[in-house]
């Protein structure tokens, strides 16, 4: 876990009502229709200054939430301009600490990465690969106390095939079950009521929605593939997604409440 800078003021304790955001920034690329991944597609490899307007843009959005997990952050490479995208945001939208996992690296051209921001102090970040024919997926995994009272946090950008989600969704259930409140954020390629999800929802506390939030293509969302799942206990006082994302999706937001200390109900 990284400190913006050396000024940064003590973490306070996490909050029992938190604002959390997932959010795929594509590395800084905007895309408005589907033309534009053709048009565009030299944006996947070489910088632009329309990326730092656009991260700008994108710091004023996640500035009020208390901790955000990316997806398709560039740790720094080319089509960046070397620029650590996460590093950027937090340093932008004013988040004492943050963190990141490369997980695909193309020869300096592209870093793709997950990305953690948020306003305390964590007492652990572990990063996870994820299961797949070809390496490249990984989870980011933050953690908050310990034991039953203790909240987990992972980040995660799944797979395109629908067997390698299996085997990742599979992976993350075991590594959210065990005592405390868990949630999981992030891009998963598919709706929360596909086969694939069962797994992990029958390995874990982790249940699925109430309301399905269309979050992919951004410009005419009809997709729900962007999620954020929280185990059972928390309440989850409001779901919605950010309009106006420099993005091929829109971010996802939920306002949740966790359970009173069990020392505290004694």
């Amino acid at each position: 876990m990284t400190r913006t800078s050396p000024s940064t003021p003590n973490a306070v304790a996490p909050a029992r009502r938190l604002d959390l955001l997932s959010a795929n920034i594509q590395a800084g690329h905007a895309t408005q229709r589907y033309r534009d991944y053709v048009t565009g597609s030299w944006n996947h490899v070489l910088p632009s200054r329309s990326k730092r307007w656009n991260l700008d843009a994108l710091a004023e959005h996640v500035s009020g939430f208390d901790i955000v997990g990316l997806q398709e952050s560039d740790a720094g490479s080319l089509r960046s301009g070397f620029v650590n995208q996460t590093h950027y945001l937090a340093e932008r939208a004013g988040f004492p600490y943050w963190s990141h996992q490369p997980n695909r690296r193309v020869a300096g051209i592209a870093a793709s990465a997950n990305g953690l921001l948020c306003k305390m102090e964590p007492d652990e970040v572990v990063d996870y690969a994820l299961p797949s024919r070809i390496p490249g997926r990984g989870a980011l995994l933050v953690r908050y106390g310990e034991g039953a009272d203790s909240l987990t946090v992972a980040i995660a950008h799944l797979s395109l095939s629908p067997r390698a989600r299996a085997a990742q969704l599979a992976f993350l259930g075991e590594l959210l079950a065990g005592p405390g409140h868990k949630v999981l954020m992030g891009d998963f390629n598919c709706e929360s009521d596909t086969c694939e999800m069962e797994t992990l929802f029958r390995h874990s506390a982790l249940e699925p929605p109430e309301h399905r939030i269309a979050s992919f293509p951004s410009w005419q969302p009809k997709r729900a593939i962007d999620h954020i799942f929280v185990s059972h206990g928390i309440k989850v006082e409001q779901r919605w997604a950010l309009p106006d994302m420099p993005s091929d999706h829109l971010a996802i937001a939920a306002r949740i409440r966790l359970p009173e200390p069990v020392q505290a109900s004694a």
